[in-house]
């Protein structure tokens, strides 16, 4: 591959995909994203204008932009695979928004844990489909954006692409 401008496409278009569906899962859906759910949507709100400066410059640096996506997305697998091993329980979560005993010795120490907790547990999967939360889609989704960044790297920095 000699052009970034097909992977800077998908993933310019999947990011904002995913935005977007997320905006419309929580304002037209009705579900209220927890702790969690709100920061794995920030990897994307960065890969939208990684993407769009890497079309916007065109070749000069095309496989910079095509890394940091990568990196980008990494993170964003890892943000989604902690968040469905909190909501399998299989690792503690953040405790504002996981639950879990509060250790208060008094009444006032109960209610300031109680008024720290979040409404929307991160612990709890909302909605799924195939078995899959939301977190976990999102894993899949940015695995599959992460390989595809990783071998348009790999690629695009073989040919000598700037």
């Amino acid at each position: 591959m000699t052009d970034a401008r097909p992977v800077l496409v998908i993933a310019l278009a999947a990011s904002v995909a995913v935005a977007v569906g997320a905006l419309l899962f929580q304002y037209v859906g009705g579900l209220q994203p927890c702790e969690l759910c709100l920061l794995e949507r920030w990897p994307y709100y960065a890969a939208i204008p990684v993407a769009a400066a890497g079309l916007v410059t065109g070749a000069p640096r095309a496989v910079w932009w095509v890394g940091l996506l990568a990196l980008i997305f990494l993170g964003s697998a890892g943000l989604a695979a902690y968040h469905v091993g909190v909501e399998q329980h299989w690792i503690a979560g953040p405790t504002a928004c996981t639950g879990g005993a509060s250790g208060a010795k008094s009444a006032e120490e109960l209610m300031k844990f109680l008024s720290e907790q979040q409404p929307t547990r991160c612990d709890e999967v909302q909605w799924s489909l195939a078995g899959l939360s939301l977190a976990g889609w999102n894993l899949v989704i940015s695995l599959v954006l992460l390989a595809v960044t990783t071998v348009g790297a790999i690629r695009l920095r073989r040919v000598g692409a700037p």
